[in-house]
């Protein structure tokens, strides 16, 4: 009996085995940045004060897991760049284009309504909450110790997102219904997150990144358990998933987000508040 194949994944070159700390970075400093901006438009657009408070602070917490993993990356750069102009977390989130940027196409995906926003948020947490609680036992101690700290506010946006996704899959009718709208626009996303790329199997290989293939059959089940106390049907196995994004390949929704967040600085470049 033939064994049967797995995810592919094309071989990995000598100079991304050297620079899979600066990708596997970036990329979750991606992650973050561009959800957190995600969240961020719905300041002063949110249905009731107290929760456009609620999404706004998570779009904080994540704007700030962002700069301290842009920070780290920042520093492994200088180390080989041989006394050139040094860069920093604003060069890395403001001075790149589409194809650079590694965050998963979740992450970028528009907020549409309420409901669609929940649901994105609630499957990224989620996703959050295990890598971060296998990253804090990380071989590298800076990721170990951003991990430690991102994985308590992760449990808040967990839970928050959680309560929200029964709330509007068990309420009315029209509620379970964008319920329904987003899960058909969202859930062909989600297999990229434990779609391994090369810079995230040589990280797990130095003990440096996490196993996605553990985390997978958690987030599931735990999703799940969720989607069965909203009312709404179960994840299902699934013949396709988009993805590309953590090899720079994004959707048309990126260019917009960097359009817009990058402007200042790209117009004046350095300046400062």
């Amino acid at each position: 009996m033939k064994k049967k194949p797995g995810p592919h994944i094309s071989k990995t070159s000598k100079k991304e085995k050297q620079d899979f700390l600066e990708n596997y970075t970036l990329h979750m400093a991606d992650d973050a940045l561009i959800l957190g901006h995600r969240n961020s438009e719905w300041t002063g657009h949110g249905p009731i004060l107290e929760q456009d408070i609620a999404i706004s602070n998570i779009a904080l917490d994540l704007i700030g897991q962002a700069r301290n993993f842009y920070q780290y990356a920042a520093d492994i750069i200088n180390k080989k760049r041989d006394g050139k102009k040094k860069i920093d977390e604003d060069i890395l989130a403001y001075h790149r284009d589409v194809w650079d940027f590694k965050n998963c196409l979740l992450a970028e995906q528009p907020n549409g309504d309420w409901a669609r926003t929940i649901l994105r948020q609630f499957f990224f947490s989620l996703y959050q909450f295990y890598l971060y609680e296998q990253l804090q036992y990380s071989k590298d101690s800076t990721i170990a110790a951003i991990s430690e700290k991102a994985i308590r506010e992760v449990s808040y946006h967990v839970k928050w997102s959680g309560e929200w996704v029964i709330r509007l899959g068990d309420g009315t009718e029209e509620s379970h219904q964008r319920m329904l709208n987003a899960m058909d626009d969202l859930v062909k996303f989600t297999g990229e997150l434990f779609r391994e790329v090369n810079y995230e199997q040589e990280a797990f290989n130095k003990k440096t990144g996490a196993n996605l293939s553990e985390l997978k059959p958690k987030w599931e089940q735990k999703v799940n358990i969720i989607l069965k106390e909203a009312t709404l049907p179960i994840l299902a196995d699934r013949k396709w998933d988009l993805y590309g994004g953590k090899e720079g390949k994004h959707t048309e929704h990126l260019g917009y987000i960097l359009a817009e967040m990058q402007f200042l600085q790209r117009a004046y470049p350095g300046c400062e508040w």
